[in-house]
This record gives C-alpha cells, sequence and structure tokens, in this order.
C-alpha cells in the first residue's frame, strides 16, 4: 500500500490524520493518505499569502521553463503516474495514459501563455479627455488561488488549475478529491523539482467539510471548483465578495441528422463517448437525438456497439468501462434506470451491474423528465430519441438546466451555424461528439454547468486583472 505525505508550501508533510483510500475495482487498500485538518489548512492559507508578492515577481521566462520542466518530469512517470490513477480511481489504464499525456499538454499550453505575456497599447487621443495621451494595459496576478478538483480527471482537471495559476504568478492551494489525491500530489513533486518556489503551491488532501471553511478566507482572491452544481453554486454563496469559476455538470446531447452518411463511424463515437470512464465524465454523451429518417439503423449499431463494449478490469489494456467510483453511485446509477423503465423506457442493452461496475447501458423512449434524462447521470448510461425536425432536436437540447458542450452530426453548414447560434451550451463540436475536448480550447458552460471557462490561456484570464499605465 503506497504512503503519502501532503505537500505544504514546499515540504512534505504528514498532516493531522490520515485516511485510507481503497481500489474502486476490488476494494482492496491501495493508499493510506496523509490528510488536512483545520490547523494545516490554515497554515496553508497563511503561506500562499506571504508568497503572494514573491510568486509575482517570478519572471515570465522562469514561469514558463518551471512549467516545461514539469511536464518533463511529469511524462517521465508516465507509468507511475497512471497506475496511481488506475489504482484510485478505477479508471482504465489506457485511458489513465491518455490522461497523463493530456495534463502534459496542459503544462505545455500555460507555458506558452507565460511566454506570451499580453501587453496592449491604446492610443487615447480620439477624444479631447485623452488628448497627447496614451495607454499601456497589462495583467497582473489576482493573487492567492483556492482550487477544489474532482476525481474523475485526477491529473488533468488539477493540471488546469495549477498549470495556469503558475503561468499568472498566483501562489495556490489544491483540496484534491478525497477518493483521488496522489495524482495532484505527484504532479506538485514535479513542479516541485522543476523549481517552483516555496509557498507557491500546498496540495492538501482533507474533508469536504475542512475545506470549505477556506472558501470564506478573505485571503484567497479566486476560487477554482470543478464538480457538481450543488456543490459549485453552495461554494460560490460563501465567496460571494471573490471571484469564483465555476467548471459544473452536465447531461451532454448529441443530433444525428440524415445527411451524415457513416453511421457504423457515429455509433463508436457515440458508445465511446458514453461509457469509456463508466460514463463518469461531465460532457459524457447521455442524450442521443437521432432524426427519424436514420433512428431505425443507429439503434441497431447502437445496440451492437453497446453490447460489445470493452468492461471489466481496468488494469487490462483493453478496458475503457470499469467501475464506478464507489458502490453508492452504482446503485443510484441502477435505480434511475429502473426509474426509467417503470416510467415507460425502454431497456436496449446492459441495466445491471458486475460487482462494481455498472454495464453500458442504452434506453430509448424514456420521458424528459426521467433522471436519466434530465439529471447527469455521470454513469454509462445513455438515452435515444427520435426527432423529426431540426428545430425540434435544438429545443429539445436547450430544454436542459445544463448547458455544456452539444455535438451535432451534419454536413449542412447552415444547420450548425444555427445550432451555433441556438444552442445554450459553452461549445458546439460539429461532426463529432459532445465529449470531444482539446485541452487549450477554452472550455466551460452556462446554467447549472457553470461561469468562467478553462483551458491555460483562458484560466490565465480568470487568474490575473488588467492595470493600466497612462502616459502623458
Amino acid at each position: 500500500m503506497r504512503e503519502t505525505k501532503l505537500f505544504l508550501a514546499g515540504a512534505w508533510e504528514d498532516g493531522d490524520d490520515a485516511a485510507v483510500v481503497r481500489s474502486p475495482w476490488d476494494g482492496t487498500p491501495v493508499s493510506r493518505v496523509a490528510r488536512a485538518g483545520p490547523p494545516t489548512l490554515a497554515r496553508a492559507a497563511e503561506a500562499a499569502s506571504r508568497a503572494t508578492r514573491a510568486m509575482a515577481a517570478v519572471a515570465a521566462e522562469k514561469r514558463a521553463a518551471m512549467l516545461e520542466a514539469a511536464r518533463a518530469d511529469l511524462l517521465e512517470r508516465k507509468e507511475e503516474v497512471a497506475r496511481a490513477i488506475v489504482e484510485e480511481a478505477g479508471k482504465p489504464i489506457a485511458l489513465a495514459r491518455g490522461e497523463v499525456d493530456r495534463a502534459g499538454d496542459t503544462l505545455l499550453a500555460a507555458a506558452h501563455v507565460a511566454r506570451f505575456p499580453e501587453l496592449v497599447a491604446r492610443d487615447l487621443s480620439g477624444f479631447a479627455s485623452g488628448a497627447g495621451r496614451i495607454a499601456l494595459t497589462k495583467r497582473v496576478p489576482v493573487g492567492p488561488v483556492l482550487a477544489i478538483t474532482p476525481f474523475n480527471f485526477p491529473l488533468n482537471l488539477v493540471a488546469h488549475k495549477l498549470a495556469p495559476a503558475v503561468a499568472a504568478g498566483c501562489p495556490v492551494v489544491l483540496k484534491p478529491a478525497s477518493q483521488t489525491p496522489t495524482a495532484a500530489l505527484l504532479l506538485a513533486a514535479s513542479l516541485q523539482r522543476a523549481g517552483l518556489p516555496d509557498g507557491a503551491l500546498s496540495v492538501v488532501p482533507s474533508r469536504a467539510a475542512d475545506a470549505e471553511g477556506l472558501v470564506s478566507d478573505p485571503r484567497f482572491a479566486l476560487l477554482t471548483f470543478t464538480g457538481s452544481a450543488e456543490v459549485g453554486f453552495s461554494l460560490r454563496r460563501k465567496a460571494w465578495d471573490r471571484r469564483v469559476a465555476l467548471e459544473l455538470g452536465g447531461n451532454a446531447a448529441v443530433i444525428v441528422e440524415p445527411d451524415w452518411d457513416d453511421l457504423p463511424d457515429v455509433a463508436r463515437r457515440i458508445a465511446a463517448a458514453a461509457y469509456a470512464w463508466a460514463g463518469q465524465s461531465c460532457i459524457s454523451v447521455q442524450r442521443i437525438l437521432a432524426h427519424r429518417d436514420v433512428a431505425a439503423r443507429l439503434r441497431d449499431l447502437l445496440v451492437a456497439a453497446t453490447e460489445t463494449f470493452p468492461k471489466g478490469d481496468p488494469s487490462l489494456p483493453s478496458t475503457l468501462c470499469g467501475p464506478m467510483i464507489d458502490a453508492a453511485n452504482r446503485d443510484r446509477v441502477l435505480e434511475w434506470i429502473e426509474s426509467a423503465k417503470a416510467a415507460g423506457g425502454t431497456l436496449l442493452a446492459g441495466g445491471t451491474a458486475e460487482g462494481s461496475m455498472v454495464l453500458p447501458t442504452l434506453l430509448e423512449g424514456v420521458p424528459d423528465d426521467q433522471p436519466v434524462a434530465a439529471a447527469e447521470l455521470f454513469g454509462p448510461g445513455a438515452v435515444l430519441s427520435t426527432y423529426d425536425s431540426f428545430d425540434e432536436a435544438l429545443a429539445r437540447v436547450n430544454a436542459s438546466r445544463y448547458g455544456l458542450q452539444a455535438g451535432v452530426f451534419s454536413h449542412d453548414v447552415a444547420k450548425v451555424r444555427r445550432a451555433w447560434e441556438t444552442l445554450e451550451v459553452g461549445a458546439v463540436i460539429q461532426g463529432d461528439v459532445p465529449t470531444w475536448r482539446s485541452d487549450p480550447m477554452p472550455y466551460g458552460g452556462v446554467k447549472a454547468s457553470g461561469t468562467g471557462r478553462e483551458g491555460p490561456a483562458s484560466a490565465f484570464l480568470e487568474m490575473t486583472e488588467e492595470r493600466m499605465l497612462v502616459l502623458r
């Protein structure tokens, strides 16, 4: 069993107590993790506050170099980090290795942001009040950042908090998910070896209730949170007088138009987007809207793809769908499936569990008010529906309280543009599933899916503010 200390302002410590993390796959203990209580969390907040000026003074070139060095160090230890993700999260090894690669991309993109800081010049002489004056605007760090991350991408979503903070020159205190802290601590070790100044980073596993006490701490200039809508909006109320960036949940929809001729490819992409990593992604495909002209053929292809989707032991390279993160979420997903069936939905495939794993599940004809269609399932399930007109499909996507991303399989430029103009989401993905994401891109949602945008360049803007110099 792995023994892991917490990282407090440049030092590795035992913490106030410890917690044992068990494998979601078979329940065996895999890690004993030092945990921070209120005294240690208070020290982390104080260290971040003290480091504010020093971190802001680090030259942009040095920030970029640290991020590049951390990336190289992380990728050298790719297998160690990936195995830790498999053990603690139950994420299939192929996907865990991919997550390490993606975190490397995130660090590289943040280094690029640091190397090209924005400086804007404005000639103010267009108005009499500005005659004879020019203005220069640069971006400066907002100060200490409090970051809270979920279990489902325990490395890359951490990188999306830490890397932009380093690029911006902000000290950061990170509370990783209790089930999956090791990947965040391994990234902290890479940043330490890359020369990150003491005090600039603390990674402090802790109870959620203890960490929430930091949200009200006025020393933090920004709260950046990824997780559920209920928790995120609750935390925003506590941090009402400061900056808050929220990346929350979704129940992503994909529209399949009759002009898209490669339906076998569509079915494969949808199955991977709905069932890989047991659907435990905020942009996993949950709602499939198929035009009536292609619905029957797509249904047959989806059933086959669902029934044959690679599932089982997450340590095997062939596995793509493994266990749910815990028994409570497994049971919740099964209850929602049974509720959908009782309400008149038809089970086309799956719908049961094998141990800690819910089998990939496809439903059809589920009423729109059922949780599997209206809420965030966060499990390996999807609902197939048919529609007659494109406008009907757009309206059904927008009927959700969430608005993260949507996919549109269509070659019709006019329809794709109408989707872009109409859909209440953070991004429309043409020719692919809503689960597609490139880490440098601006990423985030609207409505119950959150506020603000991630991606290193976008997060850099959240973590900095404009400061102007007017020259006479």
